[in-house]
Formats: C-alpha cells, sequence, structure tokens
C-alpha cells in the first residue's frame, strides 16, 4: 500500500529551503500570515485586496483573530491605526512574539508617512493626546512598540506609486520569507509517527523545490505506519512553493 503525490515547482520559488529543526520549546504556528489593520481605514480597500491575494497564493491569511499564532505579522499602519487601543495592544503583541520567538514582522504604510508612525506625530500625536488620562499606563509601550515597528523593513505606496503594486510586493516578499521557513512539523496528528522529522526532510530533498520538473513521488510501507499521514502533510505545507499538487490515496 502507498500515497503518492506529485508536483509541479514554482520557478519564483527559491533554489533551496533551509531545514530548521522544529524546537518543542517554540510555541507552533497556527497561521502563515496575520494581518494587523484599523477596520475603519483598509478593511474594505487595501486589505481585502491584500488578504485575497495572499489567499490566492494559498497563504494561510486571517485577519480578525484573538490568537496571533503566525509565522509572519503584517501591520497595516493607517491614518487612524492609532485611535485603536485595540490596534495598539495587538502590536505590543506581536512585537513581543518577534523578540521571544523570532517571529517575522512586515509593516506597511499606507497613506501616512514612517515618521510620523515613528515620531508619534501626525494623526497619531492627535491620537495619542486623546488617550493620554485613560491610557496613561500602556503608553509607553505603545509609543516604544510603533517606534520598533516603524524601524523595520517594510513597504509603502511610496515604494511602489500604485496599490496594486504594493499588494503584489507585499505577496512577493511573503513568498520569499515563508520559502526561507521550515515546514511546520510539530502538529498534534504528528506526535508519536516514528522519525517524522527525518521524513519530512527527505521528502524535501528528494522534492527538488525551485526546478520547473515536474516530480512524482511514491511513499510505500505496510500498513498504520502514517504514509498518508505523512503524504498529506508535506502535500499541504510544500503547497507554497509550488505551483500544482495532486494528491493520490492508493
Amino acid at each position: 500500500m502507498g500515497s503518492f503525490f506529485s508536483s509541479s515547482a514554482s520557478a519564483s520559488a527559491s533554489t533551496s529551503t533551509s531545514s530548521l529543526p522544529c524546537s518543542s520549546s517554540v510555541p507552533s504556528w497556527k497561521y502563515d500570515v496575520f494581518i494587523s489593520f484599523r477596520g475603519e481605514d483598509t478593511r474594505k480597500t487595501f486589505t481585502s485586496h491584500l488578504h485575497a491575494a495572499l489567499c490566492w497564493q494559498k497563504i494561510e491569511t486571517y485577519i480578525d483573530e484573538e490568537e496571533l499564532e503566525s509565522m509572519i505579522s503584517v501591520v497595516v499602519f493607517s491614518e487612524n491605526y492609532a485611535n485603536s487601543s485595540w490596534c495598539l495592544d495587538e502590536l505590543v503583541h506581536i512585537l513581543k512574539c518577534k523578540r521571544e520567538y523570532g517571529r517575522q514582522v512586515i509593516p506597511v504604510f499606507y497613506k501616512v508617512d514612517p515618521f510620523h508612525v515613528r515620531k508619534q506625530q501626525g494623526s497619531y500625536a492627535t491620537a495619542f493626546a486623546k488617550r493620554k488620562k485613560c491610557f496613561e499606563h500602556k503608553l509607553d509601550s505603545w509609543r516604544a512598540a510603533l517606534k520598533e515597528a516603524a524601524n523595520l523593513a517594510g513597504w509603502g505606496l511610496q515604494d511602489t506609486g500604485t496599490e496594486s503594486k504594493l499588494v503584489e510586493v507585499i505577496v512577493e516578499d511573503i513568498l520569499n520569507k515563508l520559502n526561507g521557513m521550515s515546514p511546520r512539523c510539530d502538529h498534534e496528528y504528528l506526535k508519536g509517527l516514528f522519525e517524522i522529522e527525518k521524513h519530512i526532510k527527505q521528502i524535501e530533498s528528494w522534492l527538488d523545490i525551485g526546478t520547473q520538473d515536474v516530480c512524482i513521488l511514491g511513499i510505500w510501507g505496510m500498513g498504520g505506519i502514517g504514509k498518508t499521514t505523512l503524504a498529506v502533510f508535506c502535500s499541504t505545507n510544500f503547497l507554497i512553493y509550488l505551483k500544482v499538487v495532486v494528491f493520490l490515496k492508493m
């Protein structure tokens, strides 16, 4: 008995992917990308376009989630971002995950000057002035978070000129970052399978990600040892590197 999955490699994928060991000391990620944004500014415009573009690329992307378990967080700074204490608290948490667990953060400056975000000027200064009394105990952490995030490498309309091009370069940036990360090998349903990490890395090397060749890979063995589980996991987690994946259960 066995399982097969065939794949066609994407020409835009990198020629190799790193195989970092999965560590139980680092919290697992639930999604590929989480988007933090101010709803009234960008929900029906830029954020919806970015979300659709990422989902079209088979990148698991979530918005409006309280659990920020993602490999990459995209923070969309807009004119009224600092008017939301929820957004600011979310940003503090995102940067904490970056420092403690190595999560990646991509700031996007949507119709706002990065300098205003970094120094809390313009609409950001107005927002902080309104919250000075009610949130005095949080102001320092919010200011530090805005400064830290605005100092990270990111994207803005000043870099691309149009929103469509901005979405395009962000998606490309995220794909490149995901290509440099190891597959998620700490799912609950994989626990107990013998040498599962070794098998995943071996399959990754056989797929020769980065070429344009068509690959057919078979997994054989006695029943009940996890062939189907392994094939489903690999076909799902390597999907972001490939144009097409066909999974056949024999």
